[in-house]
């Protein structure tokens, strides 16, 4: 404390002790003691006000889910392509899966792909999801905070489930989750014996992106520039904008003509890897290498049931 706080304070306690007036302890505020105590005043302001809800307070996307019509086979297919292990739980009367990107640590933090039964909707990149800090204090106030800012924005209503783990979606369709962050691995998985661990063909370590297809590109951004703030420097790519979200990425890219709003892709950072042998063997598995706007050594490819993601070393 400097010497203004501390003769400010040494007046107060002298002039309480010796019961003064009231005019004289306002005088004494008045020759200098509230100055003084401004500071102390304004931090415990600070200390009271309301959390900062958006943009989103967040360290990265923790997972994302595919949905297809055989979860065994995609689950099969995912194992051989990740040299990890697979956890599963059970889920409306089957099974989900969990390929991890990286390994389990004690308090279950890491990455994923979560591996869902689509039930006659066709196969697709479900949702991704955002994990979110002080999630479980702040998820009612986020939602309503959420929702107004899009009502504001011309956005339209948002409808975002309360509680633990709800998804939404943006006003594309896309779908989006937040969960508390970091994310962990729901505690109901289990180590799953459907194939061995650890035999695929590269070594998975996070997420690295995920890229939306959106309706309107501007709009998109403007709507994303809620949840994520200003979105990166853009590229040499002008079709194709990015928001930086801890070490992981969010891209923007215009849906071509015709095609519905969508998550086009997901990429998967990986262990360095030698690309011939990689795509050979992502041939046998019956997968499709596809070309890719990117510098090797990436490697984009579509999964047996189409769903497309990317291999990037790093």
């Amino acid at each position: 404390m400097d010497t203004a706080h501390r003769d400010a304070l040494k007046t107060m306690n002298s002039m309480t002790r010796r019961g003064r007036s009231r005019r004289a302890f306002s005088a004494a505020i008045a020759a200098g003691v509230g100055a003084a105590m401004l500071p102390l005043v304004e931090l415990a302001r600070a200390q009271d006000a309301p959390p900062q809800l958006l943009p989103l307070r967040t360290p990265k996307i923790d997972h994302l889910d595919v949905i297809v019509p055989n979860v065994e086979a995609s689950a099969r297919f995912y194992m051989s392509v990740f040299k990890t292990t697979l956890h599963a739980q059970p889920f409306q009367g089957g099974q989900r899966y969990f390929v991890l990107f990286g390994e389990l640590t004690a308090n279950r933090q890491v990455g994923y792909v979560a591996i869902g039964d689509a039930r006659g909707r066709g196969s697709s990149i479900g949702h991704f999801c955002t994990s979110v800090f002080d999630y479980r204090r702040d998820a009612t106030a986020l939602a309503a905070a959420l929702t107004d800012a899009a009502e504001k924005g011309g956005f339209g209503k948002l409808t975002i489930a309360g509680g633990f783990g709800g998804i939404f979606q943006d006003p594309d369709g896309i779908e989006i989750q937040f969960l508390p962050a970091p994310d962990t691995l729901v505690t109901a998985a289990v180590p799953s014996e459907l194939v061995p661990a650890r035999q695929g063909l590269v070594t998975p370590t996070s997420v690295d992106h995920v890229l939306l297809h959106v309706a309107d590109l501007e709009k998109g951004v403007r709507f994303y520039r809620i949840l994520y703030g200003k979105e990166s420097q853009r590229t040499s790519n002008p079709d194709r904008i990015w928001f930086q979200i801890g070490d992981t990425r969010l891209g923007l890219e215009q849906a071509p003509a015709g095609q519905k709003p969508r998550i086009a892709h997901f990429g998967v950072k990986v262990m360095p890897f030698d690309r011939g042998v990689v795509t050979a063997g992502l041939a046998k598995l019956g997968a499709t290498v596809l070309p890719s706007p990117d510098e090797p050594p990436v490697v984009r490819l579509r999964d047996p049931d189409g769903n497309v993601f990317e291999l990037t070393a790093g």
